[in-house]
């Protein structure tokens, strides 16, 4: 189970779900563009399902995927928090993707401070990754806790060092205030 990154890489393109290391915490992740990879992970961590996922990107060009214009000023506004532990809510018209925003015409984004991560982001496209845990549990601090909770029922696991960060700051942009939404 345990799997380097270019096999990581390969399952992720092809619709699997895995455990890695983020900036941190250990994530669950999945393609962004793969409805039913999403949804299994919505099963694995029994979250409930009106409550959206955050995407990782790897840069600001894979916003325009989900139906955000980039505006010099939101480029401007972004890259005072990017890359770096705070995901950000924008609003999306975009209907195809309310597997992910759950109907709230939203969708939070995070662009990892992380070299490794952005990489393989740059070579999956953007990915969904919650915390690896189940809901109402701890986040997995290390691979072995990850398995701990998800088994076999995950596709691949990426070891990596113990991560005991907290979870990102969410920010929502409302014009041209920023309204800290989980600190």
């Amino acid at each position: 189970m345990d799997t380097d990154i270019e096999h990581a890489i390969e399952f992720l393109q092809n619709g699997g779900v895995g455990i890695l290391p983020t900036e941190t915490l250990y994530g669950l992740v999945a393609s962004a563009f793969d409805p039913d990879a999403v949804d299994r992970i919505y099963d694995l961590k029994q979250r409930h399902h009106n409550k959206p996922l955050i995407v990782l990107i790897s840069d600001l060009a894979q916003l325009e995927q989900f139906g955000i214009v980039v505006s010099n000023q939101l480029e401007d506004k972004l890259r005072t928090y990017w890359p770096g532990p705070y995901s950000i809510i924008l609003l999306t018209i975009d209907e195809q993707f309310e597997y992910i925003h759950r109907g709230t015409n939203s969708i939070g984004f995070r662009m990892p401070d992380e070299s490794n991560l952005l990489d393989l982001i740059t070579q999956t496209g953007p990915l969904v990754a919650p915390s690896a845990n189940p809901e109402g549990l701890p986040p997995a601090r290390t691979i072995s806790e990850a398995r701990a909770y998800f088994g076999t029922d995950v596709d691949f696991y990426v070891d990596g060092e113990e991560l005991a960060g907290k979870p990102s700051t969410i920010l929502f942009f409302d014009g041209d205030e920023v309204v800290i939404v989980r600190d």
